[in-house]
């Protein structure tokens, strides 16, 4: 129990539940890491600082995807798109949550532009939101499925990366296994997140909830009033042609950065934001998106401390004197190491090499099959990446949520996620575990 993965988990989700602010709580883990394993905080801290490098692309990418949303919003074309939107589902809560987690799978595998979409789609919808009652922890849940069960369940785009990392580092583990048979591993624990989603949908987050109105943005009022005439100009014409500019130019070299740099410029040539306004634009795009940049940054920092160190290890060791000889014990336990270990790195891509060593010779040991080891590498990557502060699948919905001020990002997208999301995955990632 006093391993530092587990202590320092411990206290970056009891801080965040206190509502202290996400990038003091993860330093305060980070600290408390290093000196559990022996390092003064001025090594600590330093180490985090060298660390932080990891997620630099990612930062970079959030900030100019936070500026071309800015910018998109500018050119009035969310406000045109909303207008339509609340005719087909004003009333309809249940079926808008289940489009915005269907949106929202799109982007992890036709569409693969991950959580970019959520500051161009979901602030325009705020008040809308508030206007119907819908229960943004509802929204948060439906957008962190689409977040995740796509890269889960289907082999493509992201998926595809994720199914692929799963079989190359169990290979490299010493356990054989076909590409094409991870997603038969991987649909177990997917239909888990789908009950997740239904239950939070049409179970917790169906009644109505009242929002007070504070910092109510006068474009979102616009946006989403069936009242306003909004009708398609050569301003929107020109925004799609720089958004698919944009989309191209990411997926030709896989590169975020350059796709949303390519969207601002093209933003700027065709006249569809003035030069003047590039001052504010950009300040309203760091505002947006700055603070998820600079978490990655720093849970960049946090997961190199606890991966130097040893911590992982040594928590990976603890677990493995702990196991019997029961298969359900060894499925439950290895899934909880998973869990901690992806809330505190707070990447489920990140975490499959280091899941995969221990695993593996573990599940051969135990007499798991090659698709029951996989199962539990997947479900135990995915797990904690909904519900931990330091995650792109919470950080992103809080992101588009919180963009009037009425969000939290622990209480509202952290806790529900969590609760919908790793419990479901536990139960079924077991499951598969002992019927693959």
């Amino acid at each position: 129990m006093f391993n530092a993965v587990v202590v320092s988990v411990i206290v970056l989700a009891v801080l965040s539940l206190l509502r202290v602010n996400v990038i003091l709580a993860i330093l305060l883990a980070a600290g408390v890491a290093g000196l559990m394993e022996g390092m003064s905080l001025t090594e600590t801290t330093n180490m985090l600082i060298s660390g932080m490098g990891g997620q630099a692309n990612t930062a970079l990418s959030y900030i100019l995807l936070g500026i071309f949303a800015v910018m998109i919003g500018y050119s009035g074309i969310t406000g045109f798109l909303v207008k339509r939107l609340v005719k087909v589902l004003k009333g309809k809560r249940s079926i808008m949550l289940l489009t915005i987690a269907g949106v929202a799978c799109l982007s992890q595998n036709a569409v693969p532009i991950h959580i970019a979409f959520i500051p161009i789609l979901i602030p325009p919808l705020l008040n809308l939101f508030d206007k119907m009652k819908v229960d943004r922890r509802g929204v948060a849940t439906a957008l962190t499925f689409g977040l995740k069960a796509p890269y889960i369940m289907i082999p493509a785009g992201f998926g595809l990366i994720f199914h692929g990392i799963i079989a190359e580092e169990m290979k490299a583990n010493g356990m054989e296994i076909t590409l094409s048979s991870i997603p038969y591993a991987m649909l177990l624990p997917g239909l888990g997140m789908i009950v997740g989603l239904l239950f939070a949908i049409f179970i917790s987050y169906r009644k109505d909830r009242n929002l007070s109105v504070l910092n109510q943005d006068a474009g979102h009022e616009v946006a989403a009033s069936e009242e306003v005439e909004l009708s398609f100009t050569k301003r929107h014409l020109f925004t799609i042609i720089a958004i698919i500019g944009a989309l191209i130019v990411q997926l030709t070299t896989g590169t975020l950065v350059l796709g949303a740099l390519t969207g601002v410029i093209l933003m700027f040539l065709f006249t569809i934001v003035p030069f003047k306004q590039g001052e504010k634009v950009v300040h309203d795009g760091i505002t947006m998106m700055g603070m998820i940049a600079f978490v990655m940054l720093i849970a960049s920092g946090y997961a190199t401390i606890l991966k130097e160190t040893g911590a992982v290890e040594s928590l990976v060791q603890s677990a493995t004197g702990i196991l019997s000889d029961s298969k359900p014990v060894i499925a439950v336990v290895l899934l909880l190491v998973g869990l901690l270990i992806t809330m505190g790195i707070g990447s489920s891509f990140g975490t499959i090499p280091i899941l995969a060593a221990l695993f593996v010779p573990l599940c051969a040991a135990a007499g798991f099959s090659p698709l029951a080891t996989a199962s539990l590498i997947g479900t135990a990557g995915a797990l904690g990446d909904a519900g931990s502060p330091a995650s792109d699948s919470t950080l992103g919905p809080t992101s588009g949520l919180n963009a009037d001020g009425k969000h939290h990002h622990i209480w509202d997208t952290c806790v529900p996620t969590f609760l919908h999301y790793n419990i479901p995955l536990i139960v079924f990632g077991v499951i598969a575990a002992l019927v693959l």
